[in-house]
């Protein structure tokens, strides 16, 4: 195991660092998203043959058409919900294979992760196995439904572009919580949803590139 964890060359801890170095080079101010970011091993989440382009601030291919977010995307994303503040019960919308999911783990105490597509929640599965990571639920579910029946989430994020807010995702943010999301079809953008109690208010952040979220399963 500590083999697989350490790895050699391209996929060694001092890799892992170079990635954290860059990543504060592109504004990434979170010490504890970093952190999180360099105890994880990307490269486990990727096909053997990309392995050593894991670490490189690029979204690679994990099959049925989805990707890895680059490195950038992972730790805005985060950086954004923590805002500075221990996560508590988040809700992530699109598994994928899994790295997003491990990261949340570290900076939150319950995470809970939808994924439509079963062959990759099996491999995502695999990889959260494998880190012996306890405070992770994964279920197959249509992203855009949510898991209602585990609501309010103090934070949700979707890894997927919608082409608009799910408004069935708001119902499940708690208030005071926060919902990261990106939006738009041929352009898209990051947005923060805010529940203040009384509003949501909402923040259009900055230009992004994700995979279409898509209803239903299979």
């Amino acid at each position: 195991m500590a083999t697989v964890m350490n790895g050699i060359g391209m996929t060694s801890q001092r890799t892992r660092e170079r990635m954290l170095a860059r990543l504060r080079e592109q504004g990434i101010r979170d010490e504890v998203t970093l952190a999180a970011m360099g105890s994880i091993a990307r490269h486990i989440f990727v096909d053997e043959a990309l392995a050593s382009r894991a670490y490189e601030d690029v979204s690679l291919p994990i099959g049925f058409g989805q990707t890895i977010s680059q490195p950038y995307a992972v730790a805005r994303m985060t950086e954004i919900l923590r805002t500075g503040k221990p996560l508590g019960k988040v809700l992530e919308i699109g598994t994928g294979c899994g790295y997003q999911t491990a990261v949340l783990s570290k900076v939150a105490s319950e995470v809970y992760s939808v994924e439509r597509i079963s062959p990759l929640l099996m491999k995502a599965r695999k990889h959260l196995r494998e880190l012996r990571l306890s405070n992770i639920k994964l279920k197959h579910a249509d992203g855009n439904i949510g898991l209602p029946e585990l609501a309010p989430f103090d934070a949700i994020m979707v890894t997927a572009a919608a082409p608009h807010i799910p408004q069935q995702l708001l119902q499940q943010l708690a208030p005071g919580g926060r919902l990261v999301i990106p939006v738009g079809t041929s352009e898209q953008f990051l947005y923060l949803i805010e529940n203040t109690g009384t509003e949501y208010r909402q923040s259009k952040l900055e230009s992004v590139k994700f995979v279409p979220l898509l209803g239903g399963t299979n």
